[in-house]
């Protein structure tokens, strides 16, 4: 069956970084429990982090504290920014599919 996370060959990019090897290990045989390959992982958390899904937000929001990667008052600004994107979105009650749609008929209209 064909990896459905894997781009066509002409979009693709590399992606690398470093780390260490016990914690490459572990990663290789966790992946293996969970019965993904490494690079499906990666592209699927690379996906829900684009998307802004919300579990990988609170996630990344911890290790941000944790390991102080931000200053507070910034984190704290981030997050209002989401929340004020949030009440916008459900304010207008539009969905990805809306925004398309209005993204169509504006190129329809004006011919772009």
């Amino acid at each position: 069956m064909k990896d459905q996370t894997i781009p066509p060959r002409e979009e693709r990019k590399k992606i690398m970084f470093y780390d260490s090897e016990d914690r490459q290990t572990r990663f290789r045989i966790r992946c293996e429990f969970d019965g993904v390959t490494q690079s499906q992982f990666f592209r699927m958390m690379i996906t829900g982090y684009i998307e802004n899904d919300e579990s990988i937000s609170s996630f990344l929001e911890k290790c941000k504290e944790k390991y102080k990667i931000q200053g507070q008052q910034k984190r704290i600004k981030i997050i209002q920014l989401q929340n004020g994107a949030k009440k916008t979105a459900k304010a207008f009650a539009l969905g990805e599919e809306d925004i398309e749609n209005i993204f169509d008929i504006i190129e329809t209209e004006t011919k772009l």
